[in-house]
């Protein structure tokens, strides 16, 4: 198994021969607004993308965890092939095949694909009234025999429905959103410092990969400030932190 980072939460997954884009944001630097109601006024993304793909040769498939624009922007829409697979959310189906896409599968539960096992899990995209306009947001739990079991938690912070996750699948890679995404007001809405290290101690014998930082202007902690707290916990020997073009080999 492959993971590669591109830039904030977009991966390039090899699994069972299979090359999966998950969470394409395609666009160039500074090309979208700065997310509103945050401490900063940067454009986004703050920075370009670190690999050029050819999205026929290259992906098998997509996957999505959810729609927002720093996960699935403009630039996917226009870039991304129609007839490319792309594996989603029930949310999310009918705007997705409003946009042309012609194989658009919806996974409410658990599906198999290209003889992956992807298994559907919740999230909580931040606390109060704020995760309920975030929503919905979905991770999964991706299985092939043979290949370490993948959790891709999603935009969520550490809460009951994460820790649930670890609990019944007990996965050996878990990706996690970083960054410590917040507004002016309120709590985070992707894991901080602190929930990454929550991660650790509930699967103690899994490999976190981090990612979600340094890429939008709302996610205020960068890897260095995640590579400090990892170190005064005593969990930096678990966690991978990559950077943009950065594979992993597992």
């Amino acid at each position: 198994m492959k993971v590669q980072l591109l830039r904030h939460a977009t991966l390039l997954v090899t699994i069972n021969g299979k090359k999966i884009l998950v969470d394409p944001m395609l666009g160039s630097a500074g090309v979208m607004p700065p997310i509103g109601n945050s401490p900063n006024s940067y454009r986004n993304p703050l920075v370009e993308l670190s690999i050029q793909l050819d999205f026929q040769q290259d992906i098998d498939g997509i996957l999505l965890t959810h729609t927002h624009r720093d996960h699935f922007d403009d630039a996917a829409v226009d870039q991304l092939p129609p007839n490319k697979p792309i594996l989603c959310q029930p949310e999310d189906e009918e705007k997705l095949k409003n946009l042309g896409f012609l194989k658009v599968y919806p996974i409410s539960d658990k599906l198999c694909w290209e003889g992956i096992i992807i298994q559907r899990t919740g999230g909580r995209h931040g606390t109060g009234e704020i995760a309920v306009q975030m929503a919905p947001v979905s991770g999964y739990v991706l299985q092939v025999e043979g290949e370490p079991s993948l959790y891709i938690a999603g935009d969520s912070i550490y809460c009951e429905e994460v820790s649930s996750v670890l609990s019944i699948y007990q996965p050996s890679l878990i990706i996690v959103n970083a960054g410590g995404a917040r507004f002016n007001v309120g709590d985070p809405i992707t894991m901080t410092a602190e929930d990454v290290v929550k991660v650790c101690r509930k699967a103690p014998k899994a490999q976190i990969i981090a990612v979600h930082m340094e890429a939008i202007n709302h996610c205020l902690e960068s890897r260095a400030d995640l590579c400090i707290h990892l170190k005064q916990e005593g969990v930096m020997n678990r966690v991978f932190i990559p950077m943009d073009g950065e594979v992993l080999t597992f």
